[in-house]
């Protein structure tokens, strides 16, 4: 195996504002640290929170800062107590990686042990790239959010987001009869392309078109567009039902004046999911990459970026919805 080099190119956000402020650079190599793992990405998805943070609405973040919750590539350097070893497979997200430390906008990247997966695949390097945060996300709120049963109803509102379509996937390979809602009438469609049972057109409200469906409201209800919403998909649920707040695609994630009383429909539940690598376990993200590779399940990657130049262009798609499904960035090593 070749020696690793002393630098590397990253794309480094220099403070918060526009996509120009995410500028390609030359940085040193991250160092070994105990108890840290050394990536080789490979490739990286983006996210809402990504965007977030370039637009200065994160919290506890310095700068400069290489952003990127998640990546996938090989590992460079290990604990040598960690089981891992160089050149194997693994997917990193969350914890704190492109907050207070450098993320996965670049060619390597170190990670604590604890936010580390590995994985055995001979998937291509921007499907598995796609995954780790997607699925995370979207499998810690059926699970740990909503405790999501087979046979039941579920309505995601968000739907055509990454993580709306990822939900949508896994929720129907474990068995439920999904609801989702799109904004937008052309986006139907592509909603039923992907396994969903009834599409549904959002008009700011969706409680009387999923009551007309489930006249005692559905089973679970996963709001990925946040506070603006959530009031009415509270009305979707039925008694004994669970509503839960699993993202904020309108950026708004505080709700004013909260009384419980008068905010939340008499017997229905309202969890909360912010989860981390801990809550999918190895085995069942293996499960999850074996079942794409075996074409049982699918998550849709909208495009596919060639190299970390393209970052910025990424950013403004993601900005202005120019995408349906994920946005995945393939690292070109070498390039200088």
């Amino acid at each position: 195996m070749t020696s690793s080099p002393s630098t590397m190119r990253a794309v480094r956000l220099s403070a918060p504002g526009p996509v120009d402020n995410l500028r390609p650079t030359t940085l040193p190599l991250p160092l070994e640290r105990d108890g840290w793992v050394r990536v080789r990405v490979e490739a990286f998805g983006l996210n809402r929170s990504e965007l977030k943070l370039r637009l200065g609405l994160s919290e506890g973040v310095s700068f400069p800062r290489v952003p990127g919750i998640e990546a996938a590539g090989t590992v460079d350097a290990a604990p040598a107590d960690s089981g891992l070893v160089p050149g194997q497979k693994v997917v990193a997200m969350m914890g704190d990686m492109g907050r207070t430390y450098d993320g996965g906008y670049a060619e390597y990247t170190s990670v604590p042990l604890s936010q580390v997966i590995p994985v055995d695949t001979d998937l291509p390097w921007e499907v598995l790239g796609a995954l780790p945060e997607m699925v995370q996300t979207a499998y810690g709120s059926l699970t740990v959010g909503l405790d999501l049963k087979p046979g039941q109803s579920l309505l995601i509102r968000g739907g055509t987001s990454s993580v709306g379509l990822a939900a949508a996937a896994l929720a129907t390979w474990r068995g439920a009869t999904v609801l989702s809602t799109t904004r937008r009438a052309d986006r139907l469609a592509l909603l039923a392309e992907h396994g969903v049972d009834h599409p549904l057109l959002d008009t700011g409200e969706i409680a009387p078109a999923v009551r007309r469906l489930y006249p005692h409201g559905v089973d679970a209800a996963l709001d990925l567009v946040g506070t603006p919403t959530l009031p009415d998909t509270l009305r979707t649920v039925r008694v004994h039902g669970t509503a839960c707040f699993g993202g904020s695609l309108s950026n708004q994630w505080t709700v004013r004046d909260f009384s419980p009383n008068e905010y939340l429909p008499r017997g229905v539940r309202l969890a909360g999911y912010f989860g981390d690598a801990a809550d999918l376990p190895r085995e069942a993200f293996q499960e999850i990459v074996e079942a794409v590779a075996a074409g049982r399940l699918a998550f849709p990657v909208d495009r596919v970026y060639d190299g970390l130049e393209q970052v910025p262009q990424a950013h403004d798609d993601m900005e202005h919805d120019r995408a349906t499904g994920k946005l995945v960035v393939r690292v070109r090593h070498g390039d200088r």
